[in-house]
């Protein structure tokens, strides 16, 4: 090759080379943008009154051209809020939006829509169907950094997986949250002793389920919301009162009964323990006052209706009524 050649050909891979680190640099920032745009959507949640979440999500959505990313991941969003009231057609409908135009989609957007796909199936009672999708979020967030999300696919995966695969499955994601650089990451750590916990109470281990509920507490002790501190003080209790340790969950739940009247709230869930726990201690009026307070906040609650029969059942026993 001549001179001429080889410096023309040299000058043309500089320019192939510069716009090749251009469209890098282009894509990384995009990446990095909508990252951002997903911590801050994810901060409009409020996962106890998903109605109210959906209607920041749509006034969000208004703001985005249709097809552009970050509408994309508010629409993922939407669908979380519907499969949380249990709208499940609309919130796979939903969904079909977003799968329509996945192939040219930032893998980001595909990481969320494998996420809240699989959440719609397991919440419907098709664990199963979601787990493919958990695992393929789980994959695709570990490739792109997306440390955060990880943790959330692996968590998933520890409540759709089969029984005998979910302990493995959390510790995995509890180890992914203790290596994670991003705090957001590293505060799924609270989440993730509860659920590992609970696994342990489903398995009849109460010993095991409450050293890992005081975890939970101990870690939303420094960082958690006021209803994340009371519901992992109330998880504590309710370890307690599967060992029999009968007076300290009681004190407990007594405790969190008069935060929420003070607070101008109220707990099915609370009510339900101080009614079961008079009812082991014998005292039918207690069990009787706490029970008749349970059953109609319970009953109220759509997932609880849909999946805690025998629960309502006990509770209308203890009241005393049909």
């Amino acid at each position: 090759m001549s001179a001429p050649h080889r410096a023309r050909h040299g000058r043309l891979a500089a320019i192939l080379a510069c716009a090749l680190t251009l469209a890098c640099e282009g894509a990384l920032a995009a990446a990095t943008a909508l990252a951002a745009f997903s911590v801050t959507l994810d901060a409009q949640w409020d996962y106890a009154r998903p109605a109210e979440s959906e209607q920041r999500f749509r006034a969000e959505l208004a703001r985005w051209p249709v097809g552009d990313p970050q509408a994309l991941v508010v629409l993922t969003q939407i669908a979380r809020a519907q499969g949380l009231r249990r709208e499940f057609a609309a919130a796979q409908a939903t969904l079909d939006t977003v799968a329509a135009v996945l192939p040219t989609a930032p893998s980001h957007v595909r990481t969320r829509y494998l996420l809240e796909r699989g959440r719609v199936f397991n919440s419907a009672g098709e664990p199963g169907r979601g787990v493919p999708l958990f695992a393929e979020a789980l994959a695709l967030a570990e490739c792109n950094g997306d440390e955060f999300y990880a943790v959330d696919a692996a968590h998933m995966l520890g409540i759709a997986a089969p029984a005998a695969e979910r302990l493995d499955w959390n510790l995995k994601a509890l180890a992914l949250a203790a290596s994670a650089t991003d705090p957001r990451a590293t505060r799924w750590r609270g989440a993730l002793y509860n659920n590992i916990g609970w696994t342990y109470h489903d398995a009849g281990d109460a010993a095991a389920a409450l050293r890992y509920f005081e975890q939970a507490r101990d870690a939303y002790a420094g960082d958690g919301s006021v209803a994340e501190r009371r519901i992992a003080r109330w998880t504590v209790a309710r370890a307690q009162r599967s060992l029999g340790r009968h007076a300290e969950a009681r004190a407990t739940q007594l405790a969190l009964a008069k935060e929420l009247e003070a607070a101008g709230e109220s707990d099915g869930y609370v009510y339900e323990e101080l009614a079961l726990l008079a009812a082991a201690e014998r005292d039918a009026a207690g069990a009787r006052a706490w029970a008749a307070k349970a059953r109609p906040l319970l009953a109220a609650d759509p997932w609880f209706a849909a999946n805690e029969q025998a629960r309502l059942a006990r509770l209308a026993e203890l009241a005393g009524g049909p």
